[in-house]
C-alpha cells in the first residue's frame, strides 16, 4: 500500500529491534511534552476560573463591576475547556502508541506472555492440533500474531489458525502480507485509535440491526411526514398573520397526530435501536477512515479497499451521515426544542430517515465489517513478517503426494538466540520419522515445531525456516493430551480418541500431517508395540505423513518394520559433570542411550541399587535424597 495518513515508520533495512527502540523514544517524548500541556492548560482553566469567580464577587456582591466584565473569562474558559479536551485526547494517543512499540519490543525480546490478547475464547480441547500446539491461551502462538483491535479481526486470525487454507488463498495472503510488511506507520495508526474499540464492538448486534425486517412496510412515508410538517407550519402561520384563527392548525396538528399514531410502534423501535448502531459504527468508522487512505497494490488488498465503497462514498462518510440522523433524533429531547420538534414531527421523520438509511446500506455493513477482518488479521501476519526478518514464505505445492520439506526449522515462541534449527524432510520414502530419545532432548519441540510451521504456512504467513516446501495438509497431533474429570475419560482413552480423531481425518482431503509424541505410554510395553505399528501403518495406507516419537527404544523397531517408508531419528545427550546436557540436534538413526536415571540424581533422587534384601535384584530403590548423602 501507499503511505496513507500514517506517521513515521521504520527506514529502509532498519531493524525491527532498533527501529521500535527509536520510535518508542521519539513517541515517549511527545507524550511527555503532551503531559505537560496537559498540566499547563489545567493551572490555566484553573486561574482562568478563580478570576471569573473574583470578577463575580465584584459584579454581584461589591457590585463595583458590570457584568459585562464577566464574558472575558466565560470565554477565556470556553476555549480552554476545547483546547484541553483536545490535548488530551492527543496524549492517549500519544500513551496508546508508546504501548505499541514497547509491546513490540517486548515481543522481540519473548516477553510478550500476557501482554496481548490470547484468544482463550477460541480454545477447543477437541481440535486436532490447536491445544497441542499451543495455538490458543497465555504465551501461545495467537498472543503473538494477534494485532486486531475489532473482534471480527480476532475471530478471522483464529479461524486462519484453526483451519488450512487451499494454496491459492494461501499465495493471495502471502502477496498482501508482503505489502503490508513494511507498513509500520498503518499498524501504528490502527493501533492508536479509540482504546474501547475491541470492547466496545458489538458486531453480532449490528448484523442483526443491520438483518432485521424493513420496520415501516409503505413507501412514500417520509415524503407524507415532510408534507404534513410543511402543512402544520402553514397553518400555524396563517394563524399568526390572517384573520383564519386558530381552525387550520388544530385541523393540521390532529393530521399530524394521526400520522403520527399510526406509526408510534415501529418508529419507537427504530429510535430505540439506533444508539447501539451509532455508537459501534462511530469505532468502525475509525478503522475504516484510516483504510480508506491506503491505495493498496496487491490483488488481496485491492479487492478489499473496493468492497469499503458504497454508492460512490467511503463507509466513513456514510457512518457520519447515520450518526447525524442519531443527533438529529436525540435534539427532541432539548426542552427548548421540544415544541417545535412536535410541530415538525421530529421524532417520526428522524426514524424514518434511520430507516432509510439501514435499507439502503444495512447489506453493505457485512462487506464493511468483513473487509475490516480481514485487513486485521492480514496485518497480524504482516507485523509477525516485519518482526521476524529471518521468517521465510513457504512453498505451497498443489497435487502430487503429501510432502513436507523443512531447511532450519525453527519454532517462532522461542527466541532466535537459544533456538535450535533442524532439517525434517516427509514424502514417500519416508513418510513417517520415528523419534527416539532420553527426556528434555527436545522430541516434542521437533513435533511442536513441524506442526506450528504447517498452520503458519497454510494461513499465509512466514514460517521460522531457511525453506519450506509443503504440500497441503491437515494437521493432526496429540502430544498435550490431558484426562478429563468433567467428561469421565482417561489419559489413555483420550489418546485413544484423538487418534481415532486423526485416523479419521487421514481419510479426507487434504492428506493429514500427523503428529504423535510418546504414543501409548499409557499402557505396557507390548501393547504399544502392537498398537503403534497398527496406527502408524493405517495412516500410512491413507496417504497421512508425520512423526512419532519415543523415549521406548522398543518401537524404534516399527520403523525398521516399516521400511523405506519409515525411517529412525534421534536426539541425543551428553552427561558433563553430572549435569546432562543436550545439543537439540536431530540425528539419523535410533537414540543408543537414556538420561532417565542421569535426571533423576540431578535433581537429589538416590537411585542406587538398595539394600539386596529389601528389593528384588536389577530394580532401583528411589527415594528423596538427604542433605550430606
Amino acid at each position: 500500500m501507499k503511505a496513507g495518513a500514517g506517521g513515521e515508520g521504520a527506514a529502509s533495512g532498519e531493524p525491527p529491534h532498533a527501529a521500535y527502540a527509536r520510535l518508542v523514544e521519539a513517541r515517549r517524548a511527545r507524550r511527555d511534552a503532551l503531559a505537560r500541556d496537559d498540566r499547563r492548560i489545567s493551572n490555566a482553566r484553573l486561574a482562568t476560573f478563580a478570576l471569573g469567580g473574583a470578577l463575580a464577587a465584584a459584579v454581584f456582591f461589591a457590585r463595583a463591576l458590570s457584568l459585562a466584565w464577566l464574558a472575558p473569562p466565560a470565554v477565556a474558559f470556553a476555549a480552554l475547556l476545547v483546547v484541553h479536551e483536545r490535548v488530551i485526547r492527543r496524549r492517549e494517543r500519544a500513551e496508546r502508541a508508546v504501548r505499541f512499540y514497547e509491546d513490540g519490543l517486548a515481543r522481540l525480546d519473548h516477553r510478550f506472555a500476557g501482554r496481548g490478547e490470547g484468544g482463550e475464547r477460541f480454545r477447543d480441547p477437541h481440535h486436532p492440533y490447536a491445544e497441542d500446539l499451543d495455538v490458543f491461551g497465555p504465551g501461545s502462538l495467537f498472543e503473538l500474531l494477534c494485532a486486531a483491535r475489532t473482534r471480527e479481526g480476532e475471530a478471522r486470525l483464529a479461524a486462519w489458525l484453526s483451519a488450512p487454507a487451499p494454496p491459492a488463498e494461501v499465495r493471495a495472503r502471502q502477496e498482501a502480507v508482503a505489502e503490508l510488511r513494511d507498513r509500520l506507520a498503518l499498524r501504528e495508526d490502527v493501533a492508536v485509535l479509540g482504546e474501547d474499540v475491541r470492547a466496545g464492538l458489538h458486531a453480532a448486534a449490528l448484523r442483526r440491526w443491520a438483518e432485521a425486517p424493513p420496520a415501516f412496510r409503505t413507501r412514500g412515508l417520509p415524503a407524507a411526514a415532510a408534507a404534513l410538517s410543511a402543512l402544520s407550519l402553514g397553518a400555524l402561520a396563517l394563524s399568526i398573520w390572517t384573520a383564519a384563527g386558530p381552525i387550520p392548525l388544530a385541523a393540521a396538528l390532529a393530521l399530524q397526530g394521526a400520522f403520527a399514531y399510526a406509526l408510534r410502534a415501529p418508529v419507537a423501535r427504530v429510535a430505540a435501536a439506533a444508539d447501539l448502531p451509532a455508537r459501534d459504527l462511530a469505532l468502525l468508522a475509525e478503522l475504516l477512515g484510516r483504510l480508506e487512505h491506503e491505495r493498496p497494490q496487491s490483488a488481496r488488498l485491492a479487492a478489499l479497499r473496493a468492497e469499503l465503497d458504497a454508492d460512490g462514498l467511503p463507509p466513513s462518510r456514510r457512518i457520519a451521515q447515520l450518526r447525524r440522523r442519531v443527533e438529529l433524533l436525540d435534539a427532541r429531547r432539548n426542552q427548548l426544542f421540544a415544541p417545535l420538534a412536535a410541530l415538525l414531527l421530529w421524532k417520526t421523520q428522524c426514524a424514518l430517515a434511520l430507516e432509510a438509511w439501514r435499507v439502503r446500506f444495512g447489506a453493505a455493513l457485512e462487506r464493511w465489517l468483513d473487509a475490516t477482518a480481514e485487513v486485521e488479521a492480514l496485518s497480524s501476519l504482516a507485523r509477525f513478517a516485519f518482526e521476524r526478518p529471518d521468517a521465510r514464505f513457504p512453498e505451497l505445492l498443489e497435487g502430487g503426494p503429501a510432502r513436507l520439506e523443512a531447511e532450519g526449522l525453527g519454532h517462532p515462541l522461542l527466541a532466535p538466540a537459544c533456538c535450535v534449527r533442524n532439517d525434517v524432510r516427509l514424502g514417500e520414502a519416508p513418510a513417517v520419522l520415528v523419534v527416539s530419545g532420553s527426556n528434555m532432548s527436545g522430541k516434542s519441540t521437533l513435533l511442536r515445531s513441524v506442526g506450528v510451521a504447517a498452520v503458519l504456512a497454510q494461513a499465509g504467513a512466514p514460517v521460522c525456516a531457511e525453506r519450506l516446501r509443503m504440500a497441503p495438509l491437515q494437521v493432526g497431533a496429540s502430544i498435550r493430551i490431558q484426562d478429563s474429570l468433567q467428561e469421565g475419560t482417561s489419559r489413555f482413552y483420550a489418546e485413544i480418541l484423538r487418534l481415532r480423531q486423526i485416523v479419521d481425518l487421514a481419510g479426507g482431503t487434504p492428506a493429514v500431517l500427523f503428529l504423535l509424541d510418546e504414543i501409548l505410554h499409557g499402557t505396557n510395553s507390548h501393547d504399544r508395540a502392537i498398537g503403534a505399528e497398527a496406527v502408524v501403518r493405517g495412516l500410512l495406507a491413507r496417504r497421512a505423513v508425520g512423526l512419532v516419537t519415543t523415549h521406548d527404544l522398543a518401537l524404534a523397531r516399527v520403523a525398521d518394520a516399516l521400511a523405506p517408508r519409515a525411517a529412525n531419528v534421534h536426539f541425543v545427550d551428553h552427561v558433563v559433570a553430572g549435569r546432562v546436557e543436550f545439543d537439540y540436534r536431530l540425528r539419523a538413526g535410533v537414540v543408543t542411550r537414556s538420561n532417565a536415571l542421569e535426571l533423576m540424581r540431578a535433581v537429589g533422587l538416590d537411585v542406587s541399587g538398595g539394600d539386596a534384601d529389601a528389593v528384588p535384584r536389577g530394580e532401583p530403590v528411589i527415594r528423596p535424597s538427604r542433605r550430606g548423602d
